[in-house]
């Protein structure tokens, strides 16, 4: 019996896995690398509906919800796996009334009984002990996760909000570029009219001002697409959200600068995906375990005391009744079940295991990857700034050329195309660098999450 208890207690849960930790990072890091804490990120924005939105998703998205239900579902499993170790004490009670079919000098027969039982399995081998840490890792685990959901929201809202007023700048270029071409178009017409210009050139003018105008329909509806998706987000009245939003419209929300640790480990301690993935393997090895434990005796203390009443015709009796003492049950034969279902426990254990150094390896993927888009959004910009007015002040020179008679319409619909062109390719850059920090906002776990 001293062997079979040494052997249980040698069924504990193992050490937290030791992951390989990458030494550095490989991109460029912002400000050098040195440590600063990422909380308030949302106010490192210099738009303070960004944040209130954001606020207002994480109060009403359904998807959170759920993830609040999903918490509650894991700590009612954990509380029932802590119960099932405890003593468990029942009560129950009957009567009975009954006639015979045939009549007989007994009469009616009157049968009344309560009793009290109490059973406790003593917890030999950690059985009960390691199902209630793999339950009470899962819960933990629920929580973490529904911090991930959060910050992966707060990103989304914070993207498709950044893609909106994007958008709406775009607009603002496409529109001016759309008047601007109706004018000339006219002004060609004109020119046609009395023989100094081309009916070629004319048209060709004519054609780009309705192409113009097109893009501007374009344009307005994808505004109107990004406007939906913040309203499924924060569930907000639409009309409400877009009255909102009149205010700084077409400015893109401008974030300040922070340090990024120069440790991946520093960083990648911060998210709550990963602290759940280890939460996950904790569970697997306490599963684990506990399907050993089952292969081992079972020992449990079973009492009960009843009381009970007999009425048979006018003659009454009672009495009392008790019983008290150990079962042992001792796993024989069982066909090779208790080796199997411990053979799929390990198996989970490995997969979590993988599955959770996979995430680690992905994670340190996703930062170097924010870092390095971020690092070549910051170095185009310049070159983009320089393009856009290069390109606009060639425009400018053309146009003025060709209201002369010194330029083709040819080389004005160039010239206003590569502008076109280079006001939307600074736009995108500076969406780019903006993209890019809430991105790393994101795989940085949510700025200032610690894991407890």
């Amino acid at each position: 019996m001293l062997t079979l208890l040494l052997t249980g207690c040698a069924l504990g849960p193992a050490p937290r896995p030791e992951l390989p930790q990458p030494a550095a990072w490989q991109a460029s890091l912002p400000h050098g690398g040195s440590s600063e804490q990422l909380g308030q990120w949302w106010a490192r924005f210099d738009d303070p509906l960004l944040a209130a939105l954001v606020r207002q998703a994480e109060a009403a998205n359904p998807g959170l919800q759920q993830a609040v239900a999903r918490i509650a579902q894991a700590r009612a499993a954990a509380g029932a796996a802590q119960g099932a170790a405890l003593p468990q004490l029942g009560l129950g009670g009957s009567l009975n009334r009954s006639r015979a079919a045939v009549p007989s000098s007994e009469g009616t027969r009157s049968l009344g009984s309560v009793g009290l039982d109490a059973s406790w399995e003593l917890d030999l081998f950690s059985r009960q002990r390691l199902q209630s840490q793999a339950a009470s890792e899962r819960a933990a685990a629920s929580t973490l996760a529904w911090h991930q959901a959060k910050i992966s929201l707060a990103a989304e809202v914070a993207q498709n909000y950044l893609g909106l007023r994007s958008c709406e700048r775009l607009l603002d270029i496409v529109q001016r570029d759309a008047e601007s071409m109706r004018l000339i178009a006219g002004y060609a017409q004109d020119k046609a009219r009395v023989g100094l210009e081309s009916p070629a050139a004319a048209a060709l003018l004519q054609a780009s001002s309705a192409e113009a105008a097109g893009r501007v329909l374009a344009q307005r509806a994808d505004c109107d697409l990004q406007i939906k998706a913040l309203v499924a987000l924060t569930v907000l009245d639409e009309p409400a959200l877009r009255a909102r939003l009149t205010e700084g419209r077409a400015r893109l929300p401008q974030s300040a600068r922070f340090a990024v640790p120069a440790l991946p480990a520093d960083l990648l301690a911060q998210r709550p995906d990963l602290a759940a993935s280890e939460r996950e393997v904790l569970a697997a090895w306490a599963e684990r375990g506990a399907a050993d434990a089952e292969r081992y005796p079972q020992l449990r203390l079973t009492g009960a005391f009843s009381r009970g009443a007999l009425r048979v015709g006018g003659l009454r009796d009672s009495g009392e009744g008790w019983s008290l003492g150990p079962t042992l049950s001792l796993p024989l034969f069982d066909g090779g079940t208790r080796r199997a279902n411990l053979d799929a426990a390990q198996a989970r254990y490995e997969e979590a295991l993988a599955l959770h150094k996979e995430r680690l390896l992905g994670a340190v993927r996703e930062v170097e990857e924010v870092l390095v888009r971020l690092d070549a959004a910051e170095a185009r910009e310049g070159h983009a700034q320089d393009s856009a007015r290069g390109y606009e002040a060639s425009l400018q020179a053309t146009q003025a050329r060709w209201q002369r008679g010194l330029a083709s319409a040819a080389e004005l619909e160039e010239a206003r195309r590569l502008a076109l062109n280079a006001q939307a390719t600074l736009l995108q850059v500076q969406r780019e660098r903006q993209s890019a920090w809430i991105a790393l906002y994101k795989a940085s776990g949510g700025g200032g999450w610690q894991q407890p």
